[in-house]
């Protein structure tokens, strides 16, 4: 059985809540995550839209995650 470890060079996640407060905690918490296996963030991207089953706004991110150099 052979043991190897690879590298993550490039990762997204993809968040949502229902309130930015909430969204930020979010990211922060992965951020953090990350910096374990030495990623920083590349980029975001936000959404905002309009959640009718919910009747509220639907706040949804995601983030690039790459590696250190």
């Amino acid at each position: 059985m052979d043991f190897r470890l690879d590298r993550i060079d490039n990762k997204i996640e993809f968040f949502q809540a229902y309130d930015m407060l909430m969204l930020e905690h979010k990211i922060d918490e992965q951020i953090e995550n990350n910096k374990a296996l030495l990623l920083d963030v590349h980029a975001i991207q936000h959404h905002v839209v309009f959640d009718p089953n919910a009747g509220k706004m639907l706040y949804s991110a995601v983030v690039h995650f790459k590696a250190k150099i």
